[in-house]
């Protein structure tokens, strides 16, 4: 069995299993997967708690990054091959998908892309280091202005680098741009107008997937990021709280 669900940002109630039933049928052979902004975030006990908790359901659990993930912690860990793909193991049975990979599981090949600009800061990125910085965040803060800070609760590492792209380039063209689903966790531009119109701006990751939407074979592309559960068009879901069996 595997099941796809949306953003979690460190909160994974979701599964309890007293709202997740279908865990009881469920073994370390099948999987969940979470649409970008999974929480990994830090070493606190209250993050390593929710890690045990999860490591303890009788399924695996995987997951794409999106805009809200520690990158510097995430780089810590190492990159192995599993399923096809490039993984980091941050427990035995929760696993990082990587951007750009092609993965076969349970017989269903899988394109993971994670990643997503960051829309709630106008305020912008404070620097830690600015001599300045009390001051600017004293002044965001009284007005309610969105920010992020560099290192602590933004990283650039949010958008995928060039390399990525392009891996994710040689990976569909090594299988011949036909994969049965996409996993990322923001979409194409233009699904991407239809759920939130002029709300959120297009940038290269969406112009990317835009490319790759025109171009691959798929029958599903999943992503979480606008905090909605629909179906948009016939190929596509954006997930939240909402946990799908697609298996």
């Amino acid at each position: 069995m595997i099941f796809i669900t949306g953003d979690c940002h460190g909160d994974y109630r979701r599964f309890r299993t007293d709202i997740f039933i279908e865990q009881k049928e469920m073994t370390k052979d099948d999987f969940v997967i979470v649409c970008g902004d999974f929480g990994l975030w830090d070493e606190s006990g209250e993050q390593k708690y929710w890690r045990k908790w999860l490591s303890g359901k009788s399924f695996t659990t995987l997951w794409v990054d999106g805009n809200h993930e520690n990158y510097d912690l995430l780089k810590t860990y190492p990159v192995e091959r599993w399923k096809g793909g490039k993984v980091q193991f941050i427990t035995p049975d929760i696993i990082h998908l990587m951007r750009g990979q092609i993965f076969d599981i349970d017989g269903i090949r899988f394109f993971t892309f994670g990643g997503a600009r960051s829309h709630d800061i106008s305020g912008g990125i404070l620097e830690l280091d600015d001599p300045d910085f009390k001051r600017k965040k004293k002044e965001l803060d009284h007005g309610f202005e969105p920010y992020r800070i560099n290192h602590l609760s933004w990283w650039k590492e949010e958008m995928p680098e060039k390399s990525e792209l392009e891996e994710g380039l040689r990976s569909l063209n090594q299988c011949g741009w036909k994969v049965d689903m996409i996993v990322s966790h923001c979409c194409a531009s233009s699904v991407q107008k239809e759920i939130c119109g002029d709300r959120c701006e297009c940038d290269t990751l969406t112009e990317y997937f835009e490319m790759i939407m025109n171009r691959c074979e798929f029958k599903k592309w999943i992503f979480g990021h606008y905090h909605e559960n629909r179906n948009v068009g016939k190929k596509f879901v954006v997930l939240y709280e909402q946990i799908v069996r697609i298996v």
